[in-house]
């Protein structure tokens, strides 16, 4: 198993080192107000009402499945994450644990509520972001967090297969009519 986990990491490893330094490229942001309206500073890359101030946004893919949209503006960068989904079960898993994370968008401050379309998740991350912050702790971040939800979904899935192996099996075996019953309370019980 630690030489499967090596060979990811060594395959995952180009793929975020691209990542960090398209986005380290991207967060040269800076202070900019709005040209459609007087004295307020929106994110560019949201408002999209000043054409010349957006970049070309960049994606940069693994393969298929799992992908990252980089989309950098004068002031801000949207960061949006397609997360590898194998099969049925993983889309569900992702679809709660994204779903989990956007409900606590305002403790995370760059999480934004709504993904964009086609991926699972977003950040939003504005000049007043890279000022407060230090833009190299930024990027760890994201970085992070795109190798820990592969290994968290992963868990989650081996969690929830061992789960459903232990009902099967509670249900094939023959058994009293205690043990039945402190089998069924077990099933009952919240994960």
């Amino acid at each position: 198993m630690a030489c499967a986990n090596a060979w990811k990491s060594q395959s995952l490893r180009p793929y975020l080192q691209c990542v960090r330094s398209s986005l380290t490229s991207a967060l040269c942001l800076s202070n900019f107000a709005s040209q459609t309206s007087e004295r307020h500073n929106v994110p560019e890359i949201e408002a999209q009402t000043s054409p010349e101030v957006l970049l070309n946004p960049l994606t940069v893919a693994r393969n298929e499945n799992e992908r990252v949209l980089i989309e950098p503006s004068i002031n801000s960068v949207r960061i949006s994450i397609k997360i590898k989904q194998a099969d049925e079960i993983e889309h569900i898993l992702v679809h709660k644990f994204t779903r989990f994370l956007t409900q606590r968008a305002e403790a995370f401050f760059i999480l934004r509520r709504k993904p964009v379309k086609g991926y699972d998740i977003s950040f939003l991350i504005t000049n007043f972001h890279t000022e407060e912050m230090l833009k190299h702790k930024l990027v760890d971040f994201i970085i992070q967090f795109m190798e820990e939800v592969d290994k968290e979904i992963s868990e989650m899935k081996l969690f929830l297969n061992a789960r459903a192996r232990f009902v099967a099996e509670s249900f094939l075996t023959p058994v009293s009519t205690s043990d039945s019953l402190c089998a069924y309370f077990l099933l009952l019980t919240p994960v």
